[in-house]
């Protein structure tokens, strides 16, 4: 008869990755690095560097002095081709999205065109969904999974997202987009202190995690999925 299986035998394989502002002295893990402006002296120790505002010709830069992968965030947001440019020049396996994300708003219209028997209250969403925001934090309007999805045809490989899950509906539009595109998400925090990991990955299905080091230190769940065999992994290649 077969032994019982364990909680931990359950537990699904997850990859967790560092967010740092400057890349640890005498560590070669690969860290997601948030970038400060400054080209680190070797790029190819993160898994890739985080570029919140930063415009073409910089990300060019990080890409040409040996970035594996550069998440591009409001610039490519406000620049539909700047993906598809930039994947056709470098390979899109090095082309990532950074997406700052919060509960898109629900604005309700009269509606009196559709029934002409009465007039009825129409949301400007039918489901929750997440927007995404512009680098200082302002809410864009903009639909993520669509955008994503959008982003992905045009020769993204993976996308950084950054959201506090606040309730129930959160975890389900996580679920949906993992669902959808599996381990080409990475997930982190926006600004939540305290993050319920384990319901990121059993209720939200999330298989890649990046935190700062404080909460890979202090968060017991996170904590034992970082000494787990996925931390530490080299680059993935395409992500």
């Amino acid at each position: 008869m077969n032994a019982p299986m364990e909680k931990s035998d359950l537990r699904p394989a997850v990859t967790v990755r560092r967010l740092c502002d400057s890349l640890p002295a005498g560590d070669s893990t690969p860290v997601f690095l948030v970038d400060c402006n400054l080209i680190p002296a070797d790029p190819r120790r993160t898994e890739g560097i985080v570029v919140a505002d930063g415009g073409k010709d910089y990300i060019r830069e990080l890409l040409r002095a040996g970035a594996p992968r550069v998440f591009i965030g409001e610039a490519a947001l406000l620049d539909g081709t700047l993906v598809e440019t930039l994947a056709a020049e470098f390979g899109g396996g090095r082309i990532g999205l950074h997406v700052p994300l919060r509960r898109m708003q629900v604005n309700w219209s009269m509606d009196a065109v559709s029934n002409a028997d009465f007039r009825v209250m129409t949301p400007s969403v039918c489901e929750p969904s997440w927007e995404i925001l512009r680098a200082d934090g302002a809410r864009s309007g903009t639909h993520a999974a669509w955008w994503i999805g959008e982003m992905f045809t045009r020769g993204a490989s993976s996308a950084l997202l950054r959201v506090d899950m606040t309730d129930d509906a959160d975890l389900n539009i996580l679920a949906g987009l993992t669902e959808r595109w599996g381990e080409r998400l990475w997930l982190a925090p926006l600004a939540d202190p305290a993050p319920d990991f384990a319901a990121w990955v059993e209720l939200g299905g999330a298989r890649r995690l990046a935190a700062p080091e404080a909460m890979l230190q202090n968060d017991s769940y996170l904590a034992a999925l970082a000494s787990g065999p996925d931390f530490g992994l080299p680059n993935e290649g395409t992500g």
